[in-house]
């Protein structure tokens, strides 16, 4: 454990050395917000969203390149200098995850600076989703011929052995985090303070498990996300854009997945559930019964249109976020 701290501290020191350089970049490069209408995913007007949140327009998104970039690299470096015997389809399905989702969320960070409507920068939601799918099903895939996950561990009943229906089931576990955390992502320090919250739960799970490989890699995240949050809270200074939402969330999911506590990750991670949860039954209510359950979506959104203010929201959040977490402990733990 020890040493797992070191490597947090280590990702604490790095990330927080290059964040103010990076965040100059992203304003040279013009990674800003701007003030303009927003639309959600099936190009519908948001003006509650605008309300509360056009008056951040100006600040860079895109911290999650850098997330991504320290983490990848430290995460490789450290399993070479103390040569961790490790599975390298492993290594592929963390990294295909963490890569994977965060390319196609760059994809959309760029969207928004283009705004393009045609080409390639005319993807529809639709065709992002497939391709999270996509990604998900070869995640899966790996976990399932290459790494031998086909069970689910229930408390109480031991080994559910689904067999093929791992594979669809791991995939969706995947896209729903990733889509998750995206939602999420919508108050300064929200998503990111919860993933620290998660990550510290799973880093214990690890260190229960004797999964080196897999607890230097939350390790390292841990540090990383730590030293972004600092800039993140509120008011940030820097957002993680979708290149950082897509790609934490998909890789809290498979996360989870690796150590076997699928059930532990459903309630660790169950603010973020909350949040996709509200958004998906407004989604559901207004498109088969033309009606809305709540005012707006998702749950982060309604309780600011009530009045709460965005520090408050998201420190409750928090709070939130760490009972989850010693919930989800005590089911992972309990023999």
């Amino acid at each position: 454990m020890a040493q797992l701290l070191g490597f947090v501290l280590l990702s604490v020191l790095i990330t927080g050395i290059l964040l103010i350089p990076f965040i100059d970049f992203l304003y040279k490069m013009k990674f800003r917000r701007a003030k303009q209408k927003t639309v959600d995913m099936f190009n519908k007007p948001t003006p509650t969203f605008d309300k509360f949140n056009n008056w951040k327009a100006g600040t860079p998104f895109g911290g999650g390149i850098l997330i991504i970039v320290v983490v990848s690299v430290l995460t490789l470096w450290a399993y070479g200098i103390l040569s961790v015997p490790i599975n390298p389809w492993e290594i592929l399905a963390i990294m295909l995850t963490f890569i994977g989702f965060g390319a196609l969320g760059f994809y959309d960070d760029l969207k928004k600076l283009v705004n393009g409507q045609g080409g390639f920068f005319g993807l529809r939601f639709r065709h992002k989703f497939i391709i999270q799918w996509l990604i998900a099903l070869a995640v899966a895939s790996i976990l399932y011929f290459k790494l031998g996950y086909f069970y689910i561990f229930i408390k109480g009943f031991g080994l559910a052995h689904i067999g093929f229906l791992f594979i669809p089931f791991a995939a969706f576990v995947i896209v729903s985090f990733a889509n998750a955390f995206n939602i999420a992502d919508g108050l300064d320090g929200l998503a990111s303070g919860l993933l620290l919250i998660c990550l510290a739960a799973f880093l214990a799970i690890t260190s229960n498990q004797l999964d080196q490989p897999l607890g230097i890699f939350i390790a390292v995240l841990m540090g990383s996300v730590g030293a972004f949050l600092y800039f993140n809270v509120y008011k940030a200074r820097i957002w993680l854009g979708d290149v950082g939402a897509l790609s934490l969330g998909a890789v809290l999911g498979i996360i989870g997945l690796l150590t076997g506590k699928i059930i532990a990750l459903a309630f660790i991670g169950g603010v973020f559930i909350i949040e996709i949860a509200s958004s998906l039954i407004q989604i559901i209510a207004k498109k088969f019964f033309h009606k809305k359950v709540f005012s707006v979506s998702p749950f982060h959104l309604l309780l600011m249109k009530k009045g709460w203010d965005e520090p408050k929201i998201v420190m409750r959040a928090w709070l939130l976020g760490f009972l989850f977490a010693i919930l989800g402990l005590y089911i992972a733990f309990i023999k």
